[in-house]
This record gives structure tokens, sequence and C-alpha cells, in this order.
């Protein structure tokens, strides 16, 4: 039995043909990932570059969604543009850089700071990005409609 304190995440991945699988969690949907086209994979397919830019901006979302329930501030919408860069390195290549641009909508100007707050705090205590070892930046906007 796991504790509060520990969790553990279980996938499967199946090969089909040539670089490219199936990849399964269990009662969820099923994901076809490959290698990306820049290094030989098809076109068309999620690749673990796809994913790892996704677990980060999917993380702080969620992270973020948290926040504003402890604070309970409303918002209307959330979006944000992962964009990972990654370089050849002395070991291969590499994530060096994660740039999170979050855009929240709120109601009033009043929510403002306290949306900008929530922000902040998802950057901060987010799960994925603090087990990444590349640098993450955050551009937030906060805008009122």
């Amino acid at each position: 039995m796991m504790s509060d304190d520990s969790h553990e995440y279980l996938v499967k991945l199946d090969w089909t043909h040539g670089k490219v699988g199936d990849l399964n969690v269990e009662g969820k949907p099923k994901i076809q990932v490959a290698t990306p086209p820049e290094f030989d994979g098809p076109e068309g397919i999620i690749s673990p570059e796809d994913l790892f830019v996704a677990a980060a901006t999917t993380c702080l979302m969620t992270t973020f969604v948290t926040f504003t329930k402890k604070m309970r501030i409303e918002f209307k919408s959330f979006s944000c543009d992962g964009h990972g860069t990654l370089e050849r390195v002395e070991k291969g290549f590499q994530f060096t850089k994660l740039l999170l641009k979050a855009k929240v909508t709120v109601e009033s100007a009043e929510l403002v700071p306290k949306a900008e707050r929530a922000l902040e705090l998802a950057g901060k205590y987010c799960l994925v990005t603090n087990s990444m070892k590349c640098s993450t930046e955050h551009e937030n906007e906060v805008i009122v409609e």
C-alpha cells in the first residue's frame, strides 16, 4: 500500500513497427508515439519530446487550478504555450530550457493580483518542472474580460 508521501505511475509501451509504438496507461486512451521527424521518425505522431513539454504545461495548469481553488478565486480561461529547447550537449541531445507562457482571463481587475499569485505559486510548486533538469522560465499574463 502506498502512503500519501509516495505514488507510482505505471505505463506500458508496445513497439508496433519502425520507430513507432503504442503507449498504454491502464484505463486511459492509448497514444501512438514515435521518434520525431528530425530524428528520422514519421510525421504526425506524438514524440517523447512532445510529451516532455506537454507534461510541464499540463502540470502548470493543474497546479494553477489547485491554487485557485485554495485561494477561492474564479477564472474564465487558462491557456499555456510550452516551448522546449532541445540542444546537442556533450552526451548527445537534451532539453536545455523550457519556456511556459501562461495566459489567464479573469472577470475583474480585483482578481488580477490573485491570479498572478496563483500562477507564481503554480510555477514554484509544479512537481513536473521541479523534477526536470533543464531550467524553466515563465511568462505569465492575466487579462480582464
